[in-house]
């Protein structure tokens, strides 16, 4: 096998789940949680997982015990103990799995010691989304009662299902039941995150968080499925990309910092050619006139490309504050420093913060005014609005589209799950995120911001998550695998997935830093010919776009790119190999064999 710094940037060692068969069951079963569960080769659910969550909302990873296997008449039972620390308490949790052929039952019996700090802690389940999405449910609540429904079939902003005691639903010729206990649950759609799932979980998000769970308290909870079999419904063939759509511009990131790096150095632009250096101001940092004095020097030592900028507005916190004068401000001091971009997207600050369900607003100025304000302050072709961070933030605090020219929102496929098979996963939902999005904007342009494995700022808590270890974190904005050939197949996929979407413009890096573009040393990361190959197809029609588990496919009317997004070869791609054909099938670059250098 390829070295693991070259495929992923680090030398942890991969996590490798134990596979699990009885009869037609199987699942993958690694730190006590099961995932990928199939009855006859159909995925019934993603996984069951028993977790706990920190005040940021960042997951604690257990202590694992050793797993404890026996018989009980046809059932196959694991037991295992899990042991969650959050100074200066510890929550000492007991699984037990039965595994039977035509159900699975998972039980915990946990307890505190010391005082146990969480926003959540408990069962999840996770539902998958391809064949589900808008497909009827029946729910049965906690004091009786039943609803019959839907999974959603555009991103629900809030929960679809509250107050859960059970959910019945069908997967391909199965009917799935699955029994909560213990607590109330409800579901989000994590399909805005990023997630390809339906996620149902304990403990109501209105319900104050973080909260303790006191020391000595005793916590038990239960997840019972079974299945049976019923007539299979025909599947939904999927709909090829709309005539006329072509592939977006590429855009890069540039702060403050990295203009003024750039400045020096403009062959680093270079390394990609993009069509767009995405500029961003964040007046809560102060120096506002600062930063756009750096962006004024770069722009006008590499005119060559199109500026844009994205403004983080500060109002103070003042949901009565007069935006104008502010915002007048800012344009003066851009024009000041000589500035020019062709488009200006305004975010309130504010607004890189997530608002959940059951949580007030931060105060704001009416986006309504502030848009307004923006447009007459702004001398530029096209004024943008929408959201710094990702889509949930969109979904939930919509903007006024008829008075923006574009609509923007970043991703990023490390919000819950930071394990390999679930980043390449998230490109599942990518086509819901988009269709989704163009329900709220209609026809307008829509751009996708940066978007990288790492997460740039953290809407879900205070800060993003400290990664010194170079592991595979959620929330942490530096990824290790950033830097191997898993970032530039995870990119590849990321196109092809955008691709039928009608995307104007996409921003799949930064151009330093940890999310940048090169190594600490100066070299080109494998992802930076990647985005170079993929930036030299703007304009380029969509042809066809193809995204599973294995692989991304994109056809353009000038160029083919394939991408092996697992860890096995396939077919003549090795491990997250990527490469790029002409329309007559000669090879124009391919990436997989070694690290490129600048």
């Amino acid at each position: 096998m390829s070295d693991p710094v070259e495929l992923y940037g680090t030398d942890q060692p991969l996590e490798t789940a134990r596979s699990v068969e009885l009869g037609p069951v199987a699942f993958a079963f690694r730190n006590g949680a099961i995932s990928h569960l199939t009855v006859g080769g159909r995925e019934l659910l993603r996984q069951v997982a028993f977790l706990a969550r920190d005040r940021d909302w960042g997951t604690l990873f257990p202590e694992v015990g050793p797993v404890r296997e026996s018989r009980e008449g046809d059932a196959l039972v694991l037991r295992c103990a899990l042991a969650f620390t959050n100074p200066p308490g510890r929550l000492d949790v007991d699984l037990t799995i039965r595994v039977r052929p035509n159900g699975l039952d998972f039980e915990a019996v946990g307890t505190a010691s010391g005082r146990f700090e969480t926003n959540r802690t408990g069962f999840t389940v996770l539902h998958p989304i391809t064949g589900q999405a808008g497909a009827p449910v029946t729910v049965t609540h906690t004091d009786g009662q039943v609803e019959e429904g839907h999974f959603p079939e555009r991103i629900a902003p809030w929960q679809p299902f509250m107050d859960m005691a059970g959910i019945t639903h069908r997967v391909g010729d199965k009917e799935c039941r699955c029994r909560f206990e213990g607590d109330a649950f409800e579901m989000e759609d994590q399909r805005q995150w990023g997630d390809a799932s339906f996620k149902t979980y304990n403990r109501p998000i209105a319900l104050p968080w973080p909260y303790d769970i006191a020391d000595g308290e005793e916590l038990r909870q239960a997840v019972r499925l079974t299945w049976s079999d019923v007539p299979a419904a025909a599947p939904k063939p999927a709909a090829p990309p709309a005539a006329g759509t072509t592939f977006p511009q590429t855009a890069i990131l540039v702060t403050a910092d990295h203009a003024r790096r750039a400045v020096s150095s403009l062959g680093d632009l270079d390394a990609v050619r993009p069509q767009r250096l995405l500029c961003h101001v964040d007046a809560s940092l102060g120096d506002v006139a600062g930063q756009f004095v750096a962006h004024a020097a770069l722009q006008a030592a590499a005119h060559s490309h199109g500026f844009d900028l994205e403004m983080i507005a500060d109002f103070g916190g003042d949901a009565n504050v007069d935006p104008d004068p502010i915002l007048a401000g800012y344009a003066d001091a851009m024009r000041a420093a000589g500035f020019a971009p062709d488009s200006v997207m305004v975010c309130p600050s504010v607004d890189r913060q997530s608002t959940p369900p059951g949580s007030a607003w931060p105060p704001c100025p009416p986006l309504d005014a502030i848009h307004a304000a923006a447009r007459r302050r702004f001398d530029v072709p096209l004024m943008g609005g929408g959201m710094a961070s990702f889509f949930p933030e969109l979904n939930r605090k919509r903007p006024p589209v008829e008075m923006l020219d574009f609509v923007v929102h970043s991703l990023c496929p490390i919000v819950h799950d930071a394990g390999d098979r679930a980043v390449m996963e998230t490109l599942e939902a990518v086509a819901h995120i988009t269709a989704s999005a163009r329900a709220i904007i209609g026809d307008r342009d829509y751009r996708i911001g940066p978007s990288t494995i790492a997460m740039r700022q953290n809407p879900y808590g205070a800060r993003t998550i400290p990664n010194p270890d170079r592991r595979r974190v959620a929330m942490a904005d530096d990824d290790p695998r950033h830097a191997g050939r898993f970032a530039a197949a995870y990119v590849v996929g990321l196109a092809t997935a955008l691709a039928p979407a009608g995307i104007s413009v996409w921003t799949p890096a930064e151009l330093y830093g940890p999310r940048g573009l090169f190594a600490p040393d100066g070299s080109r990361l494998p992802l930076t010919e990647a985005i170079a190959a993929l930036a030299a197809c703007a304009g380029m029609a969509v042809v066809a776009s193809e995204v599973d588990t294995q692989r991304a496919h994109l056809a353009l009317s000038g160029a083919v790119f394939d991408a092996n997004l697992t860890l096995e070869p396939f077919e003549d791609l090795p491990p997250f190999g990527w490469k790029v054909r002409d329309d007559v099938g000669a090879t124009l670059r391919q990436g997989g064999a070694t690290r490129s250098k600048r």
